[in-house]
């Protein structure tokens, strides 16, 4: 699977789910790269080496692309109340 359509799938469980649209999202703001907004694509998109260090340590991959089913629940998990 390609990051594309791991985000594809995540964009359609967002939809069905709303509460997990919401998760995604909160967590996909907390991984964007500081100062986004003066680097091209000016997109809030997380850093390279920061996804690259992540995909290492849970996967023991530095090219490893996840599940939607593990993304999915470490939004979950990353944004639930105490």
């Amino acid at each position: 699977m390609q990051w594309t359509r791991l985000s594809f799938r995540l964009a359609l469980r967002a939809v069905r789910h709303p509460a997990t649209g919401s998760a995604l999202l909160r967590v996909a703001w907390r991984f964007r790269r500081r100062n986004w907004w003066r680097r091209f694509p000016f997109l809030p998109l997380p850093a390279v080496d920061y996804v690259r260090w992540r995909m290492h340590t849970a996967y023991g991959d530095d090219h490893a692309i996840p599940p939607v089913e593990d993304v999915e629940r470490y939004a979950r998990w990353a944004v639930r109340e105490p």
